[in-house]
Order: C-alpha cells, then structure tokens, then sequence
C-alpha cells in the first residue's frame, strides 16, 4: 500500500515538473542567483574589521544599521535579519527586470508565482537569459523595457544582503532604498504589486525625510537636500503620469481599422512631445538635470514600459501622503499598522 502511494505521489510530482516546466526551471535558475548572492555575502562585523575596506564605505554600512534601527524603533517596519552582511558586486549590476505591455494599450504582461501571486515584471540573475525573453516579448509584438535592479526584498525569506553598488549613493537615497524594502517585508498584499510598491515607496520617501531630520535635525543641510531631491521626483514623476495619461486617451481613441502604421506614428509624436517638454520642468538637483538629459538625449524613445513604471511606484502616492497626514497626522508607525489591519 505504501509502495503504491509512494508511486503515485512521485507520479503526480512528474506531471507537475512537465507541465510547469518552465517555472521551476525559472525557479532553479533565480534560487541559484538568490543562493549564489547569500553564500558570498561578507559578514558587517568581518567588513569593518578589514583595514583594506575605506572608511567612507564602512560608514555607510553603519548608516544602513542606524536606518534599519530606527525603521524597526520608530516606523514601525517588522524585524528581520536582513542588512547583516554585505554582497560586493564588483561593480556590476547583478539583477535584471524585464517589463512588457500592449503596444497600443497600457495593459502589462503578468506573470505569475506560486504563494507569491501576480507580477507585471519578471526578475533575471542572469542578463542573457533576460535578454532572450525580452526578445521573445518583443517578437510578440509587445514593447519591452529591461532595467538593473539596486536592492531587493524576498519578503523576510532569506537574510537579503546590502548590495555594494548602494553605499556609493547619498544618505537619503540610502534611507529611503533600506526603508522602502524593509516595508515589503512589513506588508505585502497578494496580487497588488502597484498597491505594495506605491505604500513601500511612500514609507521610504517620508520615512528617510523622518530619519535624516532625526539625526541631523530638521533645518539640516541634509534634510534640505534630500527634500530637494524629493520635490525634484515628484515634479518630474507627475510630469510622466501626466503622459500616461495622455497615452491612455490616445490609445482609447484608435479605432479598429486605423492601420497600425498610423498608431505608431501618433504614438512616437506624442511621446516626443512628452519628452520635449521635460524642458519645462524646473528641476533643481544634479541627479534629475542628469535624469532629463539622459532622456532626451538618448538614440531610443521610451515606450510604454518606461511610463507604467512610474504609475508601478508612483501613481497612488499623493492620495497614500494625503491618508497618513490626514489620517495619522504623519505618524508612519500608525500607518503602517493600520495598513497591516486593512490588507492582512
């Protein structure tokens, strides 16, 4: 009797691997990647210890302790284990995000993962393999978008490390990345990947604005420039939802038996005209001065990807900022916990 459960269950077992053969490949493949990072991540305490690592390095990763500390004292983000160790990525880029949508709609390509539910982007550790399903995306007609990844949250299933590339950035873009991930790991909500990236982006936007005020105080060099650097994000993130929006009517306006050619010509026009007008935007810091010329001066519009990115991780912010100011009088921690009710 045991035999012929045992053979069944391994029978059942075979089915499953060929008919979702090419998730668990996929699966195999990212535990590799995930393996590969955690297996040769360098204790902090190792790292501080090494008279080879210069100091400005060694204080950013205290930075990172003193954001998670206060992030889980303060705002109320659950504890983890994560931030313990440090991947030295040599420079390079380790982890790539493959995007698609229509090319005449806004509608994104999902895919999706047992326990962890549905997705509208698709993670490589290896950039080939990300290439070739961008191009088998592509061949289906979809506009495609690929892009590094700087930090990310398994959700509170492995130790996840800091990434070296991080500690070259400034303290409040630091604070915001580490707080931001942690509040995945606080909350996250099955099947709503803008909802958990708008909340995750918001705690990181004011959360480092709490931290940076904490430590430097409010009236700080810091906080102003940070501050600065968030006003630049939100000008120039309302400046292409704007155009996703004016995309969507374009898109809902085409009838049937327009040919495809006429699309695309009042596509490429329209994006231009998107990107032409960033021109107008008075953006005030280097990064997003940089972020406008690389724009507009690139060989390659940006199609449709590059536009539901911003309403991936930004589209709901004002309304979530106006929910805890107005609701919590700003207090993260609160929010945080109610959310955590609302979306158990």
């Amino acid at each position: 009797m045991i035999k012929k459960i045992f053979i069944g269950l391994v029978a059942v077992l075979a089915i499953v691997l060929i008919w979702q053969r090419e998730l668990v490949s996929y699966g195999i493949m990212q535990a590799k990647g995930q393996i590969k990072v955690l297996w040769n991540a360098r204790p902090i305490d190792e790292l501080l210890a090494d008279p080879q690592v210069a100091d400005s390095l060694k204080q950013k990763v205290q930075l990172v302790q003193e954001v998670k500390q206060f992030a889980i004292d303060s705002l109320g983000v659950n504890n983890s284990g994560s931030y313990g160790s440090v991947y030295d990525q040599k420079g390079k880029p380790i982890l790539w995000v493959i995007t698609a949508t229509e090319p005449f709609s806004l509608e994104d390509r999902k895919w999706k993962f047992p326990l962890l539910g549905t997705f509208s982007y698709k993670g490589f550790f290896d950039y080939q393999k990300a290439l070739l399903e961008k191009e088998e995306l592509a061949n289906q007609g979809l506009d495609t978008g690929i892009r590094t990844v700087s930090a990310w949250s398994t959700l509170g299933f492995f130790d996840d490390p800091i990434l070296s590339q991080l500690l070259f950035r400034t303290e409040g873009r630091v604070a915001n990345t580490i707080i931001h991930e942690l509040t995945h790991g606080t909350i996250f909500v099955k099947d709503n990947l803008q909802l958990n990236e708008n909340i995750a982006s918001l705690i990181g936007d004011q959360g480092a604005l709490v931290f940076l005020s904490h430590k430097y105080g409010a009236e700080s060099v810091e906080v102003q420039e940070y501050a600065r650097y968030l006003e630049d994000r939100r000008t120039y993130t309302n400046h292409m939802l704007r155009g996703t929006k004016q995309l969507d009517s374009l898109y809902r306006s085409f009838s049937e038996d327009l040919p495809k050619e006429a699309k695309l010509s009042k596509k490429e026009m329209l994006i231009q005209k998107i990107v032409a007008t960033t021109d107008t935007l008075n953006l005030i810091t280097s990064q997003y001065q940089k972020v406008r010329d690389k724009l507009k001066t690139s060989d390659k519009l940006p199609n449709n990807t590059f536009f539901k990115s911003y309403v991936r991780y930004r589209r709901n912010i004002d309304d979530l900022k106006n929910e805890l100011t107005e609701q919590f009088s700003g207090d993260i921690s609160q929010y945080l916990a109610y959310l955590q009710e609302k979306y158990d």
